[in-house]
């Protein structure tokens, strides 16, 4: 209908306005109402072109990874109360889109000689209070010659990445370093679960001595389905996604960009939606959270 009310407006002069509506078959009283309300339209689109770019920085900020849900929870944390269905329509006008995660097959080798742990988690993929449950797993990253694996150990009660670790080979001592960096820096407790898959690295007796000399507990999922490490399989989804990357060119720069993603973007930047306290950051979740505690 603006199409028509604009032909109109443009028309004008050069034909009656009762005539142009009647050949267009719409109400003049319409058209009138349409041309007293330009100021009005004119202001709420100079407003979403601003608001626009708004959400055009946010999103490039979260490196081009935010959806809706997260750029409306960035908004409301500049104290921007913008419905979420305007930010959406404006998200889809201007061909802004969140990070897609794809579906991919598990990399678990398993030590078919060894006894692995019994499974201290079951599907209970949260915990109370940070420092009780970690879950770790590997995965690889494609380089232009070879491959870079990555270790780490996220504490599901915040969801950060405590502890890190990066190589040429996936050996125990790669597992074992991430660990002894999560250890640390995270204050864990006594006790505290180490859960993983039955990868060989996981199941091997530098790994389980380790373990012992830190006073964990050692934790196994099954091996095949994802839902026993669900955890760390979602954060290796996330971690392809959205750290812009494919095939690094060589181990330093993918080692910095590792680096760069899990302690300046991912801990301390990126929301996450907590299921009591709302759209938080990792780090500021745990901070949270120690807070309770402590009072």
């Amino acid at each position: 209908m603006n199409a028509i009310y604009t032909f109109i407006e443009a028309e004008k002069t050069t034909h009656d306005v009762a005539f142009l509506c009647r050949l267009l078959n719409v109400a003049r009283s319409s058209f009138h109402a349409w041309r007293s309300a330009a100021k009005a339209r004119a202001a709420r689109k100079a407003a979403d072109d601003a608001l626009a770019h708004e959400i055009t920085v946010l999103h490039i900020a979260s490196r081009k990874t935010y959806g809706v849900l997260r750029v409306h929870a960035e908004l409301r944390r500049l104290e921007r109360r913008i419905n979420r269905k305007r930010i959406e329509r404006i998200m889809r006008e201007q061909g802004i889109q969140g990070a897609h995660r794809r579906q991919r097959r598990s990399l678990t080798r398993p030590d078919k000689k060894a006894r692995p742990a019994p499974d201290l988690i079951g599907r209970d993929i949260h915990a109370a209070q940070p420092g009780t449950k970690l879950v770790g797993d590997i995965t690889f990253l494609p380089l232009a010659e070879g491959w870079l694996c990555l270790a780490c150990w996220l504490d599901l009660a915040t969801r950060e990445v405590v502890g890190h670790a990066m190589a040429d080979h996936h050996r125990a001592s790669l597992v074992v370093d991430a660990l002894k960096m999560a250890h640390g820096r995270a204050a864990l407790e006594p006790g505290c679960i180490a859960h993983s898959d039955r990868g060989s690295e996981y199941t091997s007796t530098e790994f389980r001595r380790e373990i012992g000399e830190l006073g964990l507990r050692k934790s196994c999922g099954r091996t095949g389905p994802c839902f026993g490490n669900a955890a760390a399989e979602s954060f290796w989804a996330l971690l392809r996604e959205e750290i812009g990357t494919r095939l690094w060119p060589d181990q330093a720069t993918a080692r910095a960009d590792v680096f760069a993603f899990i302690e300046t973007f991912y801990n301390r930047r990126r929301l996450r939606k907590h299921k009591a306290l709302g759209y938080l950051t990792p780090a500021e979740t745990r901070q949270r959270q120690q807070h309770a505690l402590t009072a």
